[in-house]
């Protein structure tokens, strides 16, 4: 440890299991389109809950899925029985989509020892290991310290002012029609269309079904938009699945990366940001 790739497959993450300092966290959240039946969940054993859309995002903000604070990022972390030296793996329902987010936000907060399971739960079970239908409930707090690094994370602010810089990219998550403004955003009151300069990479197109695709495949898809020796920003709907894109472009190694956590949640709302 540490393991060189932020994406750990079945097999290393099975080495891992008897390790004291794991702490496996499952941080599904519904799609928009699509909710999970929460009476027949499988779990893999000893998961923790990691409530992204409940106590991991702030509430009074009017943007979904909003960063807490540090302070109070800490503090949830801490309820969850997570040390500075835990090593999280951390997995979702659907293979690979809503753990990313959760994978950024403690590399925003200073936690290297973090992993995404390739495939998640499904990963689980094909290698035919026994499930649970309950998380555990952690009996002790941990002493975890958030250090945050500003460079993961990118408000709408900066951006704006990054925007025609030739050090920078910009990429997008969400369909193409969405991008182009062709079809209509899933939440009222959002304009259509994009960040002035920015390009589109749909995120299942990293994806084999619950999996996300090999490096050599990754490099070619990533080529257009995220590049090693540039700061690479990533936006979607509301910061999910633009930490898809991070997370694959990390892969890859571009580690100069950041997530915009308002996404077009709040560049699409505000009618004095430019749009393409």
């Amino acid at each position: 440890m540490p393991i060189s790739s932020p994406i750990i497959d079945i097999h290393d993450f099975l080495q891992l299991t008897s390790n004291p300092s794991l702490i496996i966290l499952d941080a599904t959240i519904d799609k928009v389109d699509q909710k999970l039946d929460k009476t027949i969940l499988q779990l893999i054993p000893n998961s923790i809950f990691f409530d992204i859309e409940g106590n991991f995002s702030v509430h009074n903000s009017s943007l979904p899925h909003t960063m807490l604070t540090r302070e109070d990022f800490e503090q949830e972390a801490r309820n969850l029985g997570i040390n500075n030296n835990s090593i999280l793996i951390i997995y979702d329902q659907w293979g690979l989509y809503s753990s990313p987010r959760a994978w950024w936000m403690f590399r925003y907060m200073g936690h290297k020892e973090v992993y995404v399971l390739n495939g998640g739960i499904e990963a689980w079970i094909n290698q035919g290991l026994p499930v649970k239908t309950d998380y555990i409930t952690p009996t002790e707090k941990g002493n975890f310290i958030a250090k945050t690094d500003n460079n993961w994370f990118e408000s709408t602010y900066s951006l704006l002012k990054k925007l025609t810089s030739p050090h920078i990219t910009v990429t997008d998550a969400r369909n193409k029609g969405r991008f182009n403004g062709t079809v209509p955003e899933p939440r009222k009151g959002l304009r259509s269309g994009h960040i002035p300069s920015s390009t589109n990479l749909p995120f299942d197109q990293l994806m084999n079904g619950a999996f996300i695709k090999p490096v050599q495949e990754l490099e070619k898809i990533y080529v257009g938009h995220s590049e090693q020796n540039k700061h690479n920003i990533f936006s979607c709907g509301s910061g999910i699945t633009a930490s898809i894109l991070a997370l694959g472009a990390y892969q890859v190694g571009h580690t100069d990366i950041a997530v915009y956590d308002g996404s077009w949640s709040e560049w699409g709302a505000d009618s004095n940001l430019p749009i393409e």
